[in-house]
């Protein structure tokens, strides 16, 4: 279990990184109609495992750092909730069958001697004429981007097809692709995702206007690379026509534990699991020392984020609250049907 979802990684300062996720914990807290106490308490311990953790990690060398690990088979050791225990099982599970050979059949279909990306507009989209050809340049530069063992594997593979491939809420407005490859047999088959990389969002508070990362898929690789213990064998970047890329398996047995369904005790376990997760990214660099010894080993560090969490909860609601005011009064342009998911998002008194 790791950290996911590096789009916007960039060097910048510790606090960022953990302000944001005590807000996210209140948010779900709250949006799953726990208590503030209780919400509270789940936010101290997130920030508490991270604490602890990186007072540990500081103590190890580097290259033990860069090795540590959280096993899923020690969570369900350590875990005491029984539906967070549940919640973990069913995403590793799930996880498992998330591959490029389970996915064929979901997602293609022979057409007569040759296999094929099926269409489901708007979500996917086939790819033809130029575009394709282009994206094909843009994959065999990515080889480039391997290491030389996995470029001789990738290589091995053959482009079949390729089609867009519409992706999460965060990409919205993004270019992304899903390419297609096959093996030695018509079973042994390879699925590639291409996910357009913008400059970071956090960039400009570290760098000003001064764009200091040449390439954003690169960007992207190198700091997933950085935090994680384990990272997909074949990340790469490429450039496609005038837009940036990085390179992923499509199908890489990831998966996540539904925050809706955990119980004011279970958030409050596994906001402890991500917090130790945050740390041991963190702790890869050589300024775990600094971190830990500024939040020393008492609660004022877990008081004073807990209380930003609170007042930041309050004003995300307040954000969304003038969001819906403005699609009602006709100021924002939005689609049928938005209004009435854009008033659900957060329950009333939350």
């Amino acid at each position: 279990m790791d950290l996911n979802d590096f789009d916007e990684a960039h060097p910048g300062s510790w606090e960022w990184d953990l302000r944001r996720l005590t807000a996210s914990v209140w948010v779900a807290g709250r949006e799953n109609g726990h208590s503030e106490n209780a919400i509270s308490d789940a936010v101290r311990s997130c920030v508490m495992a991270y604490r602890d953790e990186v007072a540990l990690l500081a103590t190890m060398p580097l290259l033990s750092r860069s090795s540590n690990r959280l096993d899923v088979e020690r969570l369900h050791e350590t875990t005491t909730e029984k539906t967070l225990r549940d919640e973990i099982r069913r995403a590793v599970k799930g996880a498992r069958k998330r591959t490029s050979d389970r996915a064929l059949p979901r997602f293609t279909a022979v057409d007569g001697s040759s296999r094929r990306i099926v269409a489901e507009p708007p979500l996917i989209t086939p790819v033809e004429g130029e575009e394709f050809e282009a994206v094909a340049a843009g994959l065999d530069s990515y080889l480039d981007t391997l290491a030389p063992h996995w470029r001789r594997v990738v290589a091995g593979y053959h482009l079949v097809d390729i089609a867009h491939k519409v992706v999460g809420v965060g990409s919205v407005g993004l270019r992304a692709y899903v390419a297609l490859l096959e093996g030695s047999s018509a079973d042994d088959v390879l699925f590639l995702q291409l996910k357009q990389a913008r400059r970071s969002v956090l960039a400009r508070f570290v760098h000003g206007d001064n764009a200091w990362h040449r390439h954003q898929g690169q960007r992207v690789v190198e700091y997933q690379q950085a935090l994680q213990t384990v990272s997909d064998p074949l990340l790469g970047w490429t450039t496609v026509g005038e837009h940036q890329y990085y390179v992923r398996q499509f199908r890489n047995m990831k998966g996540t534990v539904p925050l809706d369904a955990l119980s004011a005790t279970a958030l409050t376990d596994y906001a402890g699991i991500v917090g130790h997760l945050l740390a041991k990214g963190h702790a890869r660099t050589s300024g775990a020392s600094m971190i830990a010894g500024y939040l020393g080993n008492a609660s004022a560090a877990a008081k004073a984020f807990a209380r930003f969490a609170r007042l930041y909860a309050d004003q995300t609601e307040a954000d969304h609250a003038a969001l819906v005011s403005a699609a009602r009064l006709g100021s924002i342009p939005v689609a049928d049907g938005a209004l009435a998911a854009m008033g659900s998002a957060f329950r009333p008194g939350g």
